[in-house]
């Protein structure tokens, strides 16, 4: 059921949006790539984009910039960042801090939208929260261009599985899914929503880091696709228990993974 309706469960990413140096360069690339349709926002919400696809939102992109809407010196790394879902943002936040996280921005209130933050994990990974006022999230899933699923690597997996639990309510498990020994599934209400790897498994360097995944019917047509308009691939296109999936980055150094899903999203 692609169609996302009402808010989602606590702990389930609902969101995620990107900061870019350029952003109208990264709305035209996401439109060519994904279908997206999107444009610089009013002054009022600080330009912010977002993007839809068949009428519906997918995913946020936002300019780089100071809170005084001056550029930014050193500007800062280009990333996509995923959102987790609360009911209840500042006893988050305050879980977060706790736990041995870290709260980098807020809580804040999005005008009558919501309210965000943006934490660390004790392992070094951002990620932000999100609590529904009018708007609940990603109105659209596990289709060609829309998000699907979320991925922490991180250094330290139990340090992680225990943080993400102390503060949402989620639970870890090892994943039952055949040939994918060493994956850790984050659940909510006993549904996997999220998954969790070992940095071990990456190129030496790469930081803790949520990396999105964005369902496609063909990785390697969107690949190639990516390359031709100014990106990069970080991951060829492979096939692992899931699916057929590769990990690429934007013209201004967003990295995401695409995939060719072969069992459910998360929010089926």
């Amino acid at each position: 059921m692609p169609d996302m309706n009402g808010p989602y469960k606590p702990g389930t990413p609902c969101w995620i949006d990107l900061m870019v140096p350029d952003q109208q360069a990264a709305l035209d690339f996401y439109r060519d790539l994904f279908g997206w349709q999107g444009e610089i926002g009013p002054p009022e919400t600080g330009g912010y984009s977002v993007c839809t696809l068949k009428g519906k939102p997918v995913a946020g992109i936002m300019r780089a910039s100071n809170p005084d809407g001056s550029t930014p010196d050193p500007m800062p790394p280009t990333v996509w960042t995923t959102y987790l879902s609360t009911d209840g943002i500042d006893a988050t936040a305050k879980s977060v801090t706790d736990a041995g996280g870290s709260v980098m921005m807020g809580p804040m209130d999005v005008m009558d939208l919501g309210r965000m933050a943006v934490v660390t994990d004790p392992t070094g990974a951002v990620v932000g929260l999100w609590q529904p006022g009018t708007f609940d999230g990603a109105g659209i899933v596990n289709e060609h261009g829309a998000l699907t699923w979320n991925e922490l690597n991180t250094g330290d997996t139990g340090a992680a599985a225990a943080f993400y639990s102390a503060v949402l309510p989620v639970t870890t498990a090892p994943t039952q899914l055949p040939g994918a020994e060493g994956y850790t599934e984050f659940k909510v209400a006993d549904r996997a929503v999220a998954g969790m790897m070992d940095l071990s498994a990456l190129p030496p360097g790469v930081p803790p880091h949520w990396l999105a995944y964005f369902s496609v019917d063909d990785v390697d047509s969107v690949q190639d696709a990516a390359v031709r308009a100014g990106g990069s691939v970080m991951a060829p296109a492979f096939d692992m228990p899931a699916g057929r999936m590769a990990v690429l980055a934007d013209p201004q150094g967003g990295t995401f993974a695409v995939i060719t899903p072969t069992m459910p999203g998360q929010a089926d």
